[in-house]
């Protein structure tokens, strides 16, 4: 059975950069388990797995725009310390939800403290950079019509209600 819109998918995965370095992996853990079609992981990638079939191994390098898309300097702006009322101690790496311009939630991380100045970065961490895969499918079975409903997988690797 290969990989369609509206089947569960379950694969193996190691993610690298540029430089080779792991920034995630499924290795020593349960596989990533994903709804095909559904927006579940990025674009580039969903497309590479399109048509493959159980079993199947896959090296793929997927360009910004088809993962988190260009790093956007209109998303990093400087804020007054004051606007992060409740929170005692502020941290570079922390993370908020805010108001996207578009009205939207985003999440900022915080990348500099100076002073009253907080530097805060709606990029996603990955965006702007090319990443690797290294991929192997696991499992392909028909989504049930309440996964597809709810645009993902339920159950054992998937999300749980």
């Amino acid at each position: 059975m290969p990989i369609a819109a509206n089947k569960a998918v379950s694969i193996d995965y190691t993610l690298t950069n540029d430089a080779g370095e792991v920034i995630d992996s499924s290795a020593g853990g349960a596989p990533l388990v994903y709804l095909q079609g559904a927006g579940n992981i990025i674009p580039g990638l969903e497309k590479a797995l399109e048509g493959k079939d159980v079993g199947a191994e896959l090296t793929v390098a997927i360009e910004p725009e088809e993962a988190y898309g260009e790093y956007s300097a209109e998303l990093v702006s400087t804020l007054s310390r004051s606007m992060f009322e409740g929170v005692d101690e502020l941290e570079v790496g922390m993370q908020f939800h805010a108001s996207a311009p578009d009205g939207q939630m985003q999440i900022v991380t915080i990348r500099d403290l100076d002073g009253d100045d907080v530097t805060v970065d709606g990029n996603h961490p990955l965006a702007g950079q090319r990443l690797h895969f290294q991929v192997k499918i696991v499992a392909i079975r028909d989504a049930s019509q309440e996964e597809i409903a709810h645009g993902h997988v339920h159950g054992e690797g998937g999300h749980q209600h």
